[in-house]
Order: C-alpha cells, then sequence, then structure tokens
C-alpha cells in the first residue's frame, strides 16, 4: 500500500509541470475572460459588473447572420480539404514513377508562410492587375476586370479557396499515412478475388480511414472556425461584413470597438461552440473503438 501511494505522488511530481502550464497557459485566461464577459471594461470607462447585459446584446439578427456565415465558411473550408485531400493521397499512393517528386510538391502552400501565401492570393483576386481576372478576361469567359473581393459573394468564396490551398497539403499528408497504414494483404486478398481499383477503394480504403479522416476532421475544424488570418489579410471582413465570421466579429468589438467586455462574451461563446464539437468527436471516437466502447 505504500508503495502504490508512493508512486502516485511520484506520478503526480511528474506530471506537476504540466498542469502548472495549462493553468497558467489555458485555465488562467480562460478564466479571466469567463469574468470579464460579464464587466464593461473597455478603454475608456472603469470596469463594473453587469452581468448578462453582453451576452443579451450577442443575439440579435447581426451577430445570428455572423453565427450562420462562420457555420458555412468552416463546412465549406473542411468539406473541401477532406475530399480534395482524400483523392490526393490516394494518387499519391499510387505506384507511379515519381511519386516521391509529386508527394514534395504538395508541401509549398504548408511550407510557405502564411501571410505570404494569403498575400499572393489577394494579388491574383486583384481586378485591375490580378491573374485570375486576366485570364477570364483572355479567355472571353468576362468582358471586364473582376474584382473578387468587391463583392460579398466571389469574397466569400475566394477566402474559402484560399484557406483550402492553405490546408489541404497537411490534409493529403495525414491521409497518405493512414493510406500506408493499411495492411497491403488486404488489398492483395481483394485483387485475387477479381476487386476493381474503385471496389478495392471502397471497402477497403475508405472504411480504414474513418479514424483518420474524423480526426483530421476534427483539428481541421477548429483552426479553419478560429482562423482570423485569412479573412482579416484578404478582406477584414467585409465588404459590408460579408465575409465577417466571429473570431474576425470578436477581434472588430474587443480590439477594434476597445469592447474589451463584450468581446469577451463573443470569445466565451465561440470556446463553447467549439467544445461542443470537441464533445461530438470524443463521442464519435468512442463508439468508432470497441475497446473503449466496451
Amino acid at each position: 500500500m505504500g508503495v502504490q501511494k508512493s508512486t502516485v505522488i511520484f506520478a503526480w511530481i511528474l506530471l506537476l509541470p504540466a498542469v502548472l502550464y495549462v493553468m497558467a497557459i489555458v485555465a488562467y485566461p480562460l478564466v479571466d475572460t469567463f469574468i470579464l464577459s460579464f464587466t464593461d471594461a473597455s478603454l475608456r470607462k472603469t470596469t463594473n459588473w453587469v452581468g448578462w447585459i453582453n451576452y443579451e446584446k450577442i443575439f440579435n439578427a447581426t451577430f445570428a447572420e455572423v453565427i450562420f456565415r462562420t457555420f458555412i465558411w468552416t463546412f465549406f473550408s473542411v468539406s473541401i480539404k477532406m475530399i480534395i485531400g482524400t483523392f490526393g493521397a490516394t494518387m499519391l499512393n499510387a505506384a507511379v514513377p515519381g511519386r516521391a517528386l509529386f508527394r514534395l510538391l504538395t508541401m509549398p502552400p504548408w511550407i510557405v508562410p502564411m501571410a505570404i501565401g494569403i498575400f499572393m492570393w489577394g494579388w491574383m483576386y486583384n481586378g485591375q492587375f490580378g491573374m485570375i481576372s486576366g485570364l477570364l478576361q483572355r479567355s472571353g469567359l468576362v468582358n471586364g476586370p473582376v474584382a473578387f473581393l468587391a463583392y460579398g459573394s466571389t469574397a466569400f468564396w475566394a477566402t474559402i479557396i484560399t484557406d483550402v490551398w492553405i490546408g489541404v497539403p497537411l490534409v493529403t499528408i495525414y491521409f497518405l499515412a493512414a493510406i500506408q497504414s493499411i495492411p497491403k494483404d488486404l488489398y492483395e486478398a481483394a485483387w485475387t478475388d477479381g476487386a476493381g481499383r474503385f471496389y478495392r477503394f471502397r471497402r477497403i480504403t475508405l472504411p480504414l480511414m474513418v479514424p483518420a479522416i474524423i480526426t483530421m476532421s476534427m483539428l481541421s475544424l477548429i483552426a479553419t472556425f478560429n482562423s482570423f488570418d485569412i479573412i482579416w489579410i484578404l478582406t477584414q471582413g467585409g465588404p459590408s461584413g460579408q465575409t465577417t465570421t466571429m473570431i474576425i466579429d470578436t477581434y472588430q468589438t474587443a480590439i477594434g470597438s476597445k469592447k474589451y467586455g463584450e468581446g469577451a462574451a463573443r470569445a466565451v461563446l465561440i470556446c463553447i461552440f467549439l467544445s461542443l464539437f470537441c464533445f461530438a468527436y470524443f463521442r464519435v471516437t468512442r463508439r468508432l473503438n470497441p475497446e473503449k466502447r466496451a
């Protein structure tokens, strides 16, 4: 009994640095933000306790549109990355000459500093001297310059395309590792039975990739939901707020308008949404794992 108790104490001593790190870096700012969300903290006034007023201000038609836009932006960005990543990993796994070079060529969007990559896309979206507008005019599809970032509908999809371009390489490499971990015997047995490539992909590759797809979808969802750089550099939430997501709205409220209490309430709401996503993820992975379910 004494030996077991000493082992537990020793284990907690080893965990103490990690616990202190989590408390200092994660727990304290989270609790402080939660408390701040119940105040009217700003740059010009003394801080007063206002209760649920900041949360009541959130629930209006304008912020409802922001929430809806955030979910749509996240859904399409993550879905497209998962589809392209799955297809790309399957192609990169094929036994073709030069596939090592093809794998290497998938990495530049992820290797290039994000800000540089986003500025590059901003240049291509420019209506006067952008490459995309120029190609469309030369092909005869449009009669004049197309300023993609000047209109809400095109700006929204432009930010999604940029996010997909940045995120696809990591998804592809992750899925490629998942595919290569599948036992080759399964493919050989299916090939011996006369199964075609599509059948092998549908019955072997895709089902065994499900855990990797769920994990990467969750990680990509959190990163995309919290994505700030892409939208801010390209549009700063414009035009007319058509690309404003929850993280952009939180920044504009807390930093732009100096309304720290209201910004904190928005940050808490983001944390709640992501916590629900994580809870759903753990429930799904638990059901997929027979040992944990038992």
